[in-house]
C-alpha cells in the first residue's frame, strides 16, 4: 500500500457528466486503491453513517459514489440540517488519475433524480445540474449556501479539503491449503516472480516519494510496510526490520485458506495507544493500522541493542516506543481509534447509582466510558445487544431507521416504540393505536398512546387538543436482569450526539418466582426492617400500562415486570399521564358487596390494591319522563339511597352484578342500589351499567377470582342526574382487592387476563405530576431555615404564573417558615401561598439568555429547535427576578445546546456538613402541561374531604405524558425512613450553580428573540423571510411545549359511545325488573 500526500492546489475543473469518469484502462488485479480525505467542517460536523459520530476524515474506495445528505438510510455521510436534501451531492474517487470528483445530486442516477434544492458550491461557485467538478486540496465545498462568509441562515454547512492521502494495496499471497497453518514468511511455489514484481512496484513508488521529498530522511522514517492476513485473529505490535530499517507490525501467524496483503503507508504525528487484540473477520478496516506485517519473509536475526524481543522473526516494540522514534503518529492512532469505535463502545457500563450522567457528545470522540464515567453513549447503554430478549422505548420524536442502523438492532428482536403522533394519538379508533411500519423488522411495533377526550377541545377527540407524548424511557429485558433507562433525550441522532441530555439507568435482578403484588405496592409500605419499600415497580407498571393498554399485543410487558426485583431501586419514579385526575378516596370501611356475590364476608380479609374512577352508563334510561311518568322509580331510588346512608366522603356502596346472558356483551356488568332493609330478598333499583371499556377487563378478572370489585357512588350526584335527565357523567368508584385466585395466578392466567390486568393497572388512580411530587416529598419534613437553593432548569418554560409557582413549591415541601412547626391538622395550614410567592419568589428558573444562544458554537438554529419560552410568559415573570442564565457544566459543553430538565432543592446545616434534599431529572419541562394544574368541578366539595391533596386542588389537569426520577437524600432525622444515605452534592448538575442572575439587559432565548437574532446575523437578506418561515415550520413539527388553556370548571358529559352501549344493553333487559 502506498500513501502519498497530495498537498498541491489547482483550479477546479468542470465538465459535463459523461463516461470519462469510468475506468478507461484495466487496473492490475493485484493492486487495490483507496484514499483518505482529511477535511475541516465549516460549521456543523459531518457524521459518518457507519459510526454515527462526527469525523474529520473520509475513506473512499475507487469508482464508488459516496452520498452526502440528510437521510441516514440513504447517505454515507450526513449533515443534520434542514437545508440539506435527503441526498444532496455525491463524491467519487478515480484511482487512475488520482482525482476526486463532486456532483450535485447523483453521478449515475436516472433522469428522475433531482439535484439538491439549495445547491452545491465549490469555492463559492455553484455546481450546475449535470456538471461534475474536480476538487483539490484547499477547495471549500459549501452545501445550501454559496456565501463564503456567514451563511444567510447564520451557519455555514460544508467542509474544506485539507489533505488527500492516496493508498495502493498489493495483493501478494495466493490462497493456501484449507487446513494448513503457514508462517507469514511462507510464499507459495510458482508465485515468487509475480510477488517480486509487485513488491518491486511498491518499493519503486516509495523511492520516488523519498527522492521528491524535501526531507528524505524524515520521509524514510515515516514509511511503513505492512503485511496482513485477512480474517486472522492476531495481536499486533509495531516493530523494526533490520534489513530495511522500516517500522513493521508483527503477526503470530496466518490462518490457511486466507489471503495476505502488503501495504506501503505514510504515517503522521499522533498519540500512543495500547496494543489490542482484534478480529479482522469482524472489522477488516483495522488492517490498515494494526494487522500483520512481514517484509519479504525475512525478519531480524538478532535482538537489537535496545533489548526489543523477537516475535516471528520480527523485533517487536510497543506502539508507545514506535511513537517516540517517530515511526507512527497521533493522527494515525486517531484513525485507529475511529475504526476501533465498535470495540470501544461495546463495553458493559455500570449503572450510575444515585446520580445521573450526561450523554457523550460527538465532539468528545469515540465512546469510552472508562475514560469518562460521567458520559455515556446510546450504544454503551444497550450493550450487549445480543443478550436482549426484548426492548421497550417511549419517546417524543423518533428516527427509528437511524436507531435500528446506528445501534445495530437485530431484525428479529421484539421492539416496542411508543411515540407521539398528533393524528393517531387523538384518534378514537383502536386500529390507529399501533402499526408495523418496517417489514424487515417484523417484531417492531410502534404504539401511539391515546389522549383522553376530557382534555380535548370541547371534550371532542375530533377537535384534538393540547397534549404531548413526551417521555424518554428505555426498558431492556434480558434473561437475568431488567435495565430501566430514564433520559431527557429523544430517539433521534441529534439529541444523543449533539445536544446535552441527562441519562440514568439501573439494572434489576431476576426473581426466582414472579412477584405480582409488586405491581400494587403503595408508597407507604414498610418492610420488615422498618425501611420504606420502593413502589418503583408499581409506578413503572402504571406508566407503561397507560401507554399500551389499547394495544393488547403489548400488554405482556406489564407482567414481565413481575419477574424482576425492584426493591433495590435508588430513586422514585415521577410520571404524568394526560387527563383530569381526581384525588384518591381511600376505602375506610369494609365493603359489603363484591362482584360475584351479594354479600361475601369471607372476602373481607382480602387486601385492597387500589381504586378506579369509572362512571355509570345509561342512568337516564329508567328515570326519563317517558319511562317513569309518575316518578315512582325516582322516588324509590331516593328512598333506597337515603336508607343506605353515606360515609365521611359522601359516598354510598352499590351492588355490581354480572349479566353474561346479554347477547350485546358477554362482559356486561350492571349497577344496582340495594334496599338495605330487604337485602336478603334482593330488592334493589338498577342504575345502569359499567361502561364497555371497563367491563371488558372487570368481567374476566372477577370471573376468574384474580381480583374482586366493590363499587361506590355519590347519592346526590345520582339523584341530580336522574331528576334532571341530563347527560352529565355520573361518577362510579371501583375499589379493587386481591381475589382468592391471585396466589395461583400463574396456573390460571390466560391471554384475556394479561390484557385485562394491563387495563386494570392503567386505570388505577395514582398521583401523577405535581401530586406525585408531593406524595414522595411529603414523607419528609424539610427544614426551611436550612435551604440553600431551589432551582429548576429546563429547555422549555410553559405558560406559568405565581399560582403555578406556589403550587409547585408546595408540592416540593415548601412551607411558610412561621408555620413550619405547626401542629395544626389541616395540611393547608402553613402551605406556600400565591401571595407569599409574589412577595418572596421561592424558586430560581434556569434558562439560557439570547446572548448565550447567539454565541454558541452550534448556532441559533440548533437551539431554536429545542428551546421554548413564550414572550408573554417572559413579560409576566421578568419583574419577579426568577430568571438565571443556563451555563453548561462541565465547561467542555459550553456552546452546545442543553435539553435537560433538572430541579434541585438543597439544604445544609453548616458548611462542613453533608448536604441533603432532592434532585429531579427526566422529561418534565417547567410547565403546567407537564406537571398539571388545579381545576375544580361539581364534586369539589365532596372530594375535598380527602385532605391529602386539598392544597393543590380537588382535580389535576395534565396534558402530557412525562417521566422522570427523583433522588432523595433525606434530612438527618429521617434516616430510618429510607434505605439510602448519600451526600446530595454527589449529584453534579448539568449547569453551573449558583447560576448567574439575569442582568437588566438580559433576555431569555424566546422564539421571537432567536428569530430577530437570525435576521440580525444575516447578511444576505433576500432569503431571510423564507428561512425564518422554514424555521417556524420546524417548531410546528417539533412542539416542545404549548400554552395550556386555563380551565376552572369541568362538567363532563357522558360519552356518546357509552350512551349507545347502554341503550343496546337496556334494549335486551326487561326494564321493569328491578333485580
Amino acid at each position: 500500500m502506498k500513501y502519498s500526500d497530495d498537498s498541491y492546489t489547482t483550479n477546479s475543473k468542470r465538465h459535463r457528466l459523461d463516461f470519462s469518469l469510468l475506468p478507461y484502462k484495466k487496473l492490475r488485479a493485484n493492486v487495490l486503491h483507496s484514499t483518505y480525505l482529511h477535511i475541516k467542517p465549516l460549521g456543523i460536523p459531518l457524521i459518518q453513517k457507519t459510526t454515527g459520530s462526527s469525523s474529520d476524515s473520509i475513506h473512499l474506495l475507487p469508482y464508488k459514489p459516496y452520498s452526502i445528505g440528510r437521510n441516514y438510510s440513504r447517505c454515507d455521510f450526513i449533515f443534520e440540517d434542514h437545508q440539506i436534501s435527503n441526498i444532496h451531492c455525491q463524491i467519487l474517487f478515480d484511482p487512475l488519475t488520482k482525482k476526486l470528483y463532486l456532483c450535485d445530486g447523483l453521478f449515475f442516477g436516472s433522469t428522475k433524480i433531482r439535484v439538491s434544492l439549495n445547491g452545491v458550491f465549490v469555492n463559492g461557485v455553484r455546481v450546475a445540474k449535470g456538471e461534475v467538478v474536480e476538487i483539490c486540496v484547499g477547495d471549500e465545498v459549501s452545501l445550501g449556501c454559496g456565501s463564503q462568509g456567514v451563511c444567510c441562515m447564520g451557519l455555514q454547512i460544508g467542509f474544506c479539503l485539507q489533505k488527500v492521502v492516496f493508498i495502493q494495496e498489493i495483493d501478494d499471497r495466493n490462497i493456501v491449503g484449507k487446513h494448513d497453518v503457514l508462517p507469514t514468511d511462507c510464499v507459495p511455489v510458482g508465485y515468487a516472480s509475480y510477488a517480486l514484481a509487485s513488491k518491486a512496484n511498491v518499493l519503486l513508488n516509495m523511492c520516488r516519494e523519498i527522492l521528491s521529498s524535501n526531507h528524505p530522511v524524515s520521509r524514510i522514517h515515516k514509511c511503513v510496510i505492512l503485511d496482513y492476513g485477512r480474517g486472522v485473529r492476531c495481536h499486533g505490535k509495531i516493530g523494526v526490520n533490520e534489513d530495511f530499517n522500516f517500522p513493521v507490525v508483527s503477526v503470530h501467524g496466518v490462518q490457511s485458506g486466507q489471503k495476505a496483503c502488503r501495504k506501503e503507508a505514510f504515517l503522521v504525528e499522533g498519540e500512543p495507544v495500547q496494543d489490542r487484540e482484534c478480529d479482522f473477520l469482524k472489522d477488516v478496516a483495522l488492517a490498515i493500522e494494526v494487522e500483520t506485517c512481514h517484509l519479504d519473509g525475512k525478519g531480524a536475526e538478532q535482538v537489537n541493542n535496545d533489548g526489543a524481543s523477537h516475535e516471528n522473526g520480527v523485533i517487536a516494540i510497543g506502539i508507545e516506543e514506535a511513537l517516540s522514534q517517530g515511526f507512527i503518529s497521533k493522527e494515525v492512532v486517531g484513525l485507529l481509534d475511529d475504526t476501533m469505535k465498535k470495540e470501544d463502545r461495546t463495553r458493559v457500563v455500570p449503572p450510575p447509582g444515585k446520580k445521573f450522567v450526561l450523554n457523550r457528545l460527538a465532539s468528545e470522540g469515540p465512546p469510552n466510558f472508562l475514560e469518562d464515567p460521567n458520559a455515556v453513549s446510546l450504544q454503551e447503554i444497550l450493550y450487549p445487544i445480543e443478550t436482549l430478549e426484548q426492548l421497550f422505548i417511549a419517546t417524543f420524536t423518533a428516527d427509528i431507521q437511524w436507531f435500528l442502523s446506528y445501534c445495530e438492532i437485530p431484525a428479529d428482536l421484539p421492539v416496542t416504540i411508543a411515540c407521539h403522533n398528533a393524528e393517531r394519538c387523538w384518534s378514537s379508533s383502536p386500529d390507529r393505536r399501533s402499526s408495523k411500519p418496517y417489514p424487515d423488522f417484523p417484531n417492531l411495533v410502534v404504539v401511539y398512546p391515546p389522549f383522553p377526550e376530557v382534555i380535548a377541545f370541547g371534550q371532542d377527540l375530533r377537535k384534538s387538543g393540547i397534549g404531548c407524548h413526551h417521555p424518554k424511557l428505555l426498558v431492556l429485558q434480558r434473561r437475568d436482569s431488567l435495565r430501566v433507562v430514564v433520559t431527557s433525550a429523544n430517539l433521534v441522532a441529534g439529541q444523543w450526539c449533539r445536544v446535552t441530555n441527562t441519562i440514568w439507568w439501573q439494572d434489576f435482578p431476576r426473581l426466582d418466582v414472579p412477584d405480582y403484588l409488586s405491581l400494587f405496592t403503595p408508597i407507604s409500605a414498610v418492610g420488615n426492617n422498618g425501611h420504606l419499600i420502593s413502589d418503583f415497580a408499581a409506578q413503572l407498571a402504571g406508566f407503561m400500562a397507560s401507554l399500551v393498554a389499547d394495544v393488547p399485543s403489548q400488554a405482556h410487558w406489564i407482567l414481565e415486570l413481575t419477574n424482576y426485583d425492584f426493591k433495590g431501586s435508588v430513586c422514585y419514579l415521577v410520571a404524568s399521564v394526560p387527563g383530569v385526575h381526581s384525588s384518591r378516596i381511600p376505602c375506610i370501611s369494609k365493603p359489603k358487596h363484591f362482584l360475584g356475590g351479594d354479600c361475601l364476608p369471607e372476602l373481607c380479609h382480602f387486601k385492597p390494591v387500589g381504586s378506579v374512577e369509572a362512571s355509570v352508563a345509561g342512568l337516564s334510561h329508567l328515570f326519563r319522563t317517558s319511562a317513569d311518568l309518575n316518578g315512582a322509580r325516582l322516588k324509590k331510588l331516593a328512598t333506597y339511597l337515603r336508607k343506605c346512608g353515606e360515609d365521611v366522603y359522601g359516598m354510598s356502596e352499590v351492588i355490581l352484578k354480572r349479566d353474561p346472558n346479554i347477547p350485546a356483551d358477554a362482559n356486561a356488568v350492571s349497577i344496582h342500589v340495594p334496599n338495605p332493609e330487604n337485602l336478603s330478598l334482593g330488592e334493589c333499583v338498577q342504575l345502569g351499567f359499567i361502561p364497555k371499556n371497563y367491563a371488558k377487563w372487570v368481567a374476566p378478572l372477577s370471573d376468574s377470582g384474580i381480583f374482586v370489585f366493590s363499587a361506590y357512588i355519590f347519592p346526590s350526584e345520582v339523584l341530580s342526574a336522574a331528576l334532571e335527565g341530563s347527560g352529565s357523567k355520573v361518577q362510579l368508584i371501583l375499589h379493587v382487592s386481591q381475589g382468592p385466585s391471585l396466589s395461583v395466578i400463574a396456573e390460571i392466567i390466560r391471554a384475556e387476563h394479561v390484557s385485562a390486568i394491563c387495563s386494570l393497572i392503567a386505570s388505577l388512580q395514582r398521583c401523577w405530576g405535581i401530586w406525585r411530587l408531593q406524595e414522595v416529598l411529603g414523607q419528609f419534613k424539610w427544614p426551611e431555615h436550612l435551604e440553600t437553593d431551589f432551582v429548576f432548569g429546563a429547555s422549555s418554560i410553559g405558560s406559568i404564573n405565581a399560582k403555578f409557582l406556589a403550587a409547585f413549591s408546595t408540592a416540593a415541601g415548601k412551607r411558610s417558615s412561621r408555620f413550619t412547626e405547626s401542629e395544626e391538622s389541616d395540611p393547608d395550614w402553613g402551605c406556600w401561598s400565591v401571595s407569599q410567592e409574589l412577595r418572596n419568589p421561592s424558586i430560581r428558573i434556569i434558562f439560557p439568555t439570547i446572548e448565550r444562544v447567539k454565541n454558541a458554537s452550534s448556532g441559533i438554529l440548533a437551539s431554536r429547535r429545542i428551546l421554548c419560552f413564550s414572550q408573554k410568559t417572559w413579560h409576566r415573570l421578568k419583574t419577579m427576578g426568577l430568571l438565571h442564565d443556563a451555563v453548561p457544566y462541565p465547561c467542555d459543553r459550553i456552546g452546545h445546546p442543553m435539553h435537560v430538565k433538572v430541579a434541585r432543592r438543597r439544604f445544609q446545616s453548616r458548611k462542613d456538613a453533608p448536604s441533603f434534599g432532592w434532585v429531579y431529572c427526566g422529561s418534565h419541562n417547567f410547565s403546567e402541561a407537564a406537571w398539571g394544574h388545579q381545576v375544580s368541578g361539581l364534586l369539589g366539595k365532596k372530594i375535598n374531604a380527602n385532605k391529602s391533596y386539598s392544597s393543590l386542588g380537588s382535580r389535576l389537569h395534565v396534558s402530557n405524558y412525562e417521566l422522570g426520577i427523583l433522588f432523595i437524600t433525606p434530612p438527618p432525622d429521617a434516616q430510618g425512613k429510607i434505605n439510602q444515605r448519600t451526600n446530595l452534592d454527589d449529584i453534579v448538575l448539568p449547569f453551573v450553580v449558583p447560576a448567574p442572575k439575569y442582568r437588566p439587559a438580559d433576555k431569555p432565548a424566546t422564539p421571537q428573540e432567536m428569530r430577530e437574532a437570525l435576521i440580525e446575523q444575516t447578511k444576505c437578506r433576500r432569503d431571510v423571510c423564507e428561512a425564518a418561515k422554514e424555521v417556524d415550520e420546524w417548531m410546528q413539527e417539533i412542539p416542545e411545549e404549548e400554552e395550556v388553556i386555563e380551565a376552572t370548571d369541568f362538567v363532563v358529559k357522558e360519552k356518546e359511545d357509552e350512551e349507545a352501549y347502554a341503550e343496546k344493553l337496556w334494549s335486551q333487559v326487561d326494564s321493569a325488573e328491578n333485580c
